[in-house]
């Protein structure tokens, strides 16, 4: 079964341990950000969504 990118995001966070609130400090982002990319509101700025993929390690080629 493919992933979405929503489901990516959240499944390798929870597997890093992390919460929204962990993941949104390290990434330098509004936890609401971290909120909406796991609900499929995909209307953030690329660079945040950058930040949050290097601190989970997902590479870019998810989002091309």
């Amino acid at each position: 079964m493919e992933q979405n990118l929503s489901e990516t995001i959240r499944n390798v966070r929870k597997h890093a341990g992390l919460t929204q609130k962990e993941l949104a400090d390290l990434a330098g982002v509004a936890k609401n950000l971290v909120f909406d990319l796991e609900k499929g509101k995909m209307t953030v700025r690329y660079s945040n969504l950058l930040k949050v993929f290097q601190v989970l390690n997902i590479e870019v080629r998810y989002i091309l």
